[in-house]
């Protein structure tokens, strides 16, 4: 410390001094974070992606299946329905040519 200066500007100097080192300091921390969540960014992003494109893919699976089992099943249904009415049909033909057959 000088001796030809006074107390108060000396203490004025070191915290001068103490202030400006805190902020480079600060300001290299503040670097070193970016830096470093770029780098985890970069690692971090594609796996991101990647996740949610798989999760993408396998909902429109998922739809896909379930739209293909209900067309399924409606043509199964429709098949039935149309042999049960044909079955129905030639039942009811052959009560009618009965009971016509009863009524001579």
């Amino acid at each position: 410390m000088d001796d030809d200066k006074p107390i108060t500007e000396q203490a004025m100097d070191t915290i001068t001094n103490a202030v400006e080192a805190t902020k480079d300091a600060a300001v290299t921390a503040v670097k070193q974070v970016k830096k470093a969540a770029k780098k985890v960014a970069k690692k971090v992003a594609p796996k991101k992606a990647a996740k949610k494109k798989a999760k993408k893919a396998t909902k429109q699976a998922a739809k896909k299946t379930t739209k293909k089992a209900a067309k399924k099943s409606s043509k199964k249904a429709a098949k039935k329905a149309t042999k049960k009415s044909a079955k129905k049909a030639a039942k009811k033909a052959t009560k009618s040519k009965k009971a016509k057959k009863a009524k001579r």
